[in-house]
């Protein structure tokens, strides 16, 4: 299980940035999981858009979906050029339905709508999704293959239940939007660095990657919140980043 940080940012991309999306490289397959904005051109560095088997989009605020808009004329194209002959399998929730309904793309993508509790599987690899709190439906994947489980938090607030998806993941990929300076008084379905760290603790993760938070963010102040409450491995999310289970 191969993972490349294609974006991080959240809600816009820096310079040379992009908001979130990774890659997942498992058993000859690749999966992108989530696709914002700057992440193609991140991904082009290591394959063409047309060569992924599967996307999985948590939600559908625009940080996390406007590159889609743009893959979907890149299969458009893959077929012309006698690249692709076969849709693209994606799977994402359907509201809010402004968006949902544009996720179709002719005969290009072949569409399936995500729900709690649902599995799914791509030769050994399984995903399962739990909706977290957040201000849109928005799940959490976890992914398992070969005894390994990594946690895709996706966004997330405080009041999610964190405990009834996976105990003692490999790896743990959770937001940290805010530092606890400035963190609202009130969630927006989002969470702290410190926030992030407890509730890996709380899982007994064995790795945290922190990622989704602002571009001006130094990285050191968002890795130093984040140690204060989790003892384990910890990493601050860049582009290019590898991280292999």
């Amino acid at each position: 299980m191969k993972w490349t940080v294609l974006g991080y940012q959240s809600p816009y991309q820096g310079p040379q940035g992009a908001t979130p999306g990774y890659l997942l490289e498992v058993e000859g397959k690749r999966i992108l999981v989530d696709c914002g904005s700057g992440v193609l051109a991140q991904l082009s560095q290591y394959c063409r858009p047309d060569q992924l088997d599967a996307v999985f989009l948590s939600h559908l605020h625009h940080d996390h979906i406007a590159d889609f808009f743009v893959l979907q004329y890149s299969l458009l194209t893959a077929k012309r050029l006698g690249r692709r002959s076969k849709p693209l399998p994606v799977f994402a929730p359907l509201t809010p339905e402004k968006w949902g309904r544009l996720l179709p793309y002719h005969e290009h993508i072949q569409l399936t709508e995500i729900r709690e509790g649902m599995e799914v599987e791509i030769d050994s690899l399984k995903v399962s999704f739990y909706q977290t709190d957040h201000g849109v439906p928005c799940f959490a994947m976890v992914f398992t293959v070969n005894g390994l489980t990594t946690l895709y938090g996706a966004d997330s607030g405080p009041k999610t239940d964190w405990r009834r998806m996976t105990h003692r993941p490999d790896l743990f990929i959770c937001e940290a939007t805010f530092l606890e300076q400035n963190r609202p008084k009130e969630s927006l379905g989002h969470l702290s660095a410190k926030q992030a760290g407890e509730a890996a603790t709380r899982i007994g993760a064995k790795r945290l990657l922190l990622t989704h938070f602002f571009p001006e963010f130094d990285p050191e102040a968002v890795a130093e919140e984040g140690k204060a409450s989790f003892s384990g491995e910890l990493w601050i999310a860049h582009c290019g980043q590898v991280i292999s289970l």
